[in-house]
């Protein structure tokens, strides 16, 4: 389990429990949230604390420090000098720690309750994590999962934070810092209603130019690299009629309209187990993408995470297409 998951901290002041050289070992669990939050309030969310705690532990530690650690500015409250240098040490002492504490000689999958958060696109919870999560489910009963969408602005960051076991990407985008196991290749394919009249069994330029298409963009102004790739490639305008806010509704959107999607194969193949739709090689050459699997270094060794690693790279092969 991540570390972040772990923070269960009562409502009331932060009390002295071990001390190093004088410094309360509690308090770093405050600095780190201070530090990554960059506020009392939303610190104090996540270690379940009031504000008041909080601001009691943030005296706290500017007197230890000698230092204001953070500072107020406009809505904002910035780190000093001293305190960005400790944000990196106080993370890796805090997950060294955790590590330290949860480490087990050995996991045994059919008896472990053990919780694992996975960050991922919904293309990949439901290409690969659906079969994952069935598979466990017989030979884990007691596993756990939580997925959260790494549609975050800076996902590898909570990688480097270890505020989530695994971070499932497009291996070109993983950190550098930590170790990684690439999953499965895909490619990209076309997909249309199998009632559209202006398609046929090939999809030329022109037509799939002149088709209303459906495409993915997470937040405002942030599109998937595919869409990024094909204006930055092709220059070609194509005439977007529906912005989707994930993978799983592009097939939705094209059922019953002259529209068209482009799709990594998997989820065509996936939805089309459900759903009408006629898949088509698209008029282009797309280069097709590895998903990866990333972990913490600190977990490199970990049996749980070992485990997890097989499960996934055994789905990826089982479900075709892996490296």
């Amino acid at each position: 389990m991540p570390y972040h998951a772990r923070q269960k901290a009562p409502q009331a002041p932060l009390e002295p429990d071990m001390r190093f050289n004088q410094l309360d070992l509690n308090l770093l669990v405050a600095l780190d949230a201070l530090l990554t939050e960059r506020s009392i309030t939303a610190a104090g969310v996540r270690l379940h604390l009031t504000q008041s705690a909080m601001s009691s532990g943030l005296a706290r530690l500017r007197a230890y420090f000698e230092d204001d650690l953070l500072v107020q500015v406009g809505r904002k409250m910035v780190p000093t000098p001293l305190g960005e240098s400790l944000a990196a040490p106080v993370r890796r002492i805090l997950i060294d720690i955790q590590t330290t504490v949860a480490a087990k000689p050995a996991f045994d999958p059919s008896t472990s309750n053990r919780r694992f958060t996975l960050m991922m696109s919904d293309y990949v919870a439901s290409v690969l994590m659906s079969g994952v999560a069935r598979r466990a489910a017989a030979l884990a009963p007691g596993v756990g999962f939580e997925l959260l969408n790494n549609n975050e602005s800076a996902p590898t960051d909570f990688i480097d934070r270890a505020e989530v076991d695994f971070l499932i990407m497009p291996r070109d985008f993983l950190s550098p810092d930590h170790p990684f196991e690439p999953l499965f290749v895909d490619d990209y394919v076309c997909i249309v209603s199998p009632d559209n009249p202006a398609v046929a069994d090939t999809l030329t330029l022109d037509q799939y130019l002149a088709l209303g298409h459906v495409v993915v963009q997470f937040s405002r102004g942030h599109v998937p690299a595919i869409d990024e790739w094909f204006l930055s490639q092709h220059g070609h305008t194509r005439r977007i009629e529906v912005i989707a806010m994930n993978f799983n509704l592009l097939p939705q959107f094209i059922i019953g309209t002259h529209r068209i999607a482009t799709v990594h194969r998997r989820m065509a193949e996936y939805y089309r187990r459900f759903i009408p739709l006629k898949v088509l090689a698209p008029p282009l050459s797309i280069p097709p993408l590895t998903e990866a699997v990333q972990w913490h270094r600190s977990a490199d060794r970990d049996p749980g995470s070992l485990w997890l690693r097989k499960l996934l790279q055994e789905t990826a092969t089982h479900a075709g297409g892996a490296v």
